[in-house]
């Protein structure tokens, strides 16, 4: 199954085959990359890493890549060079990232701010967009102290709340196929992902 995918994505990278995955979404489906967007909590990483290893491709974590070069976690960052210092880190790395092939990337909430990010992303591999609740996010991110847009004086529904409003129609402008993770395992979800990439 992983080597009938991977040639069916470059068959039709090669191709320039065009097609409708999502009824309101006009995308080039099948390309080497496959970018994982979303919201914190909605299992990116975890679900990135299941899709990678299934599929025999790299796997890469924005916020990772972030920690590991610092050598810093993506809090200290954060509070150090401030969210526009944190963006313009965080948007190089997934520019150098995306020029990778063959390769899952699982990328931070806040990257598609970015116009530049979310032009990156669309045009370089195959967009998936993990959707979750808030409740679920709540329920993921209560006990997770490395989350920064969480340590503020506000409620966190109320922060992510507003997040959503803000950054759910970014996710959806550049998505190529849309999941919901809601009680379902990565190992599920990322065989939702290839099965709807295989049959499209």
């Amino acid at each position: 199954m992983r080597s009938q995918f991977l040639s069916r994505l470059s068959a039709r990278l090669n191709a320039g085959y065009h097609q409708r995955i999502l009824s309101n979404t006009d995308k080039m489906a099948e390309k080497r990359n496959i970018f994982l967007v979303g919201p914190m909590g909605a299992g990116k990483s975890t679900i990135g890493r299941q899709l990678a290893q299934q599929l025999n491709m790299e796997f890469y974590d924005s916020d990772q890549e972030i920690e590991r070069r610092t050598g810093a976690d993506v809090g200290w960052v954060f509070d150090v060079e401030g969210e526009d210092g944190f963006r313009d880190r965080e948007e190089k790395i997934i520019n150098e990232l995306t020029e990778k092939q063959g390769i899952v990337l699982a990328t931070g909430g806040g990257s598609v701010k970015s116009r530049d990010t979310r032009n990156r992303l669309s045009a370089r591999g195959v967009v998936v967009y993990l959707e979750t609740t808030i409740e679920k996010q709540l329920a993921r991110t209560q006990r997770d102290k490395r989350r920064p847009l969480l340590q503020v004086d506000s409620p966190p529904r109320e922060v992510l709340e507003e997040l959503a409003d803000e950054r759910n129609p970014l996710y959806e402008e550049i998505a190529d196929v849309t999941i919901r993770t809601d009680e379902q395992s990565a190992k599920v979800v990322a065989n939702q992902i290839i099965h709807m990439l295989e049959s499209n």
